[in-house]
């Protein structure tokens, strides 16, 4: 197994005090490797970096137009919000557009992740419920499309049911990768996850990003869904968020979107290019400067969005005070 490169450093002062590994790759729709550096064959988990093709058959099943979903619904059907208030909304009026409420949802519940939303709700003397959940929005797609095709609304985030045996068969026609009970654990919002190597992550983003060898309809549905998310890059994160911040940057150039333990797949539609990377010990801070150095390395040189991103991939240390005192960077396998 080889060693992935060390591709984020953290300096305080002139001394590096940190260093994170990783692996990338990225990849056309003909399956060609732009741009690669690490371990990519190893399993990993893309948790919800991969949202964009679960979402697939919302709109495949014509849940998407029987229920005329936006595109802030579609970009929410993919996204890992931050629950706040305009996220909750989107999210409970897509299940009301099935006649269902936030008793359905499976995904269990927890505190949103923006400190203010957290803050509203606990001096409000409020619980957060399932529609505050990062995945309520993905949650909310699986129901509308179990609703529109007749299947059982409970139980959904099975293994068995329905709704988890279509995103199975849309992960595998676009990965090439085995999904099934040999490389699947538990998601954090309970849907099955599967295990599957970086290379395969990234042919999934560059056949969405590129079309080829999807057919008619699953290309359209692709397409639809990076738009409303390029569209509305709130609705897949939040504010301040890193995913939010580089699609708004990329002003529909750019779809990326992260999962949980420093993993990022995105796609440049221009270019026809996926990729996908994985910082080795899972840390966001540096998760979030590979996505950034990386897509800003795959545009053409002198592209002010790639001057934007490799801005954005270098983050201050700050004291207490707001003092300058060191850098979160990318190292020279990626600047």
């Amino acid at each position: 197994m080889a060693d992935n490169p060390v591709l984020v450093e953290v300096l305080r002062g002139e001394h590096v005090e940190s260093r994170h590994r990783g692996a990338f790759v990225a990849m056309d729709g003909d399956g060609t490797t732009i741009l690669s550096a690490g371990d990519l064959e190893r399993p990993v988990f893309p948790r919800s970096a991969i949202k964009l093709i679960q979402a697939l058959p919302l709109v495949e099943s014509g849940a998407a137009d029987h229920y005329e979903l936006t595109d802030s619904e579609l970009a929410l059907s993919g996204a890992s919000h931050s629950g706040e208030p305009g996220h909750v909304r989107t999210a409970a009026a897509m299940l009301s557009k099935a006649e269902l409420t936030k008793n359905d949802l499976e995904c269990g519940s927890h505190w949103p992740f923006d400190t203010g939303a957290s803050r509203h709700l606990f001096c409000e003397g409020e619980e957060p419920n399932a529609l505050h959940n990062n995945c309520s929005g993905k949650h909310a797609g699986f129901l509308c499309t179990c609703r529109q095709q007749g299947w059982p609304t409970g139980g959904y985030v099975g293994y068995d049911h329905p709704m988890q045996e279509a995103i199975r068969d849309a992960m595998t026609a676009l990965t090439g990768a085995a999904h099934g009970p040999d490389n699947m654990a538990i998601d954090g919002c309970a849907i099955p996850t599967y295990a599957i190597a970086l290379t395969a992550m990234a042919k999934g983003m560059a056949a969405m990003a590129s079309g080829k060898g999807l057919g008619k309809e699953r290309a359209a549905a692709a397409n639809r869904l990076m738009s409303a998310a390029m569209a509305e890059p709130w609705h897949v994160a939040g504010s301040k968020r890193a995913c939010t911040l580089m699609m708004q940057a990329g002003a529909g150039r750019l779809y990326i979107k992260t999962g949980a333990e420093g993993v990022y797949c995105g796609i440049l539609p221009e270019l026809g290019i996926g990729f996908a990377l994985k910082c080795e010990d899972g840390t966001t801070r540096a998760s979030e400067a590979m996505a950034a150095a990386l897509v800003a390395k795959l545009l053409p040189d002198g592209d002010p969005l790639a001057q934007r991103l490799s801005a954005m991939a270098r983050t201050p240390i700050l004291t207490r005070k707001g003092d300058v005192v060191g850098e979160i960077r990318p190292t020279a396998a990626l600047a």
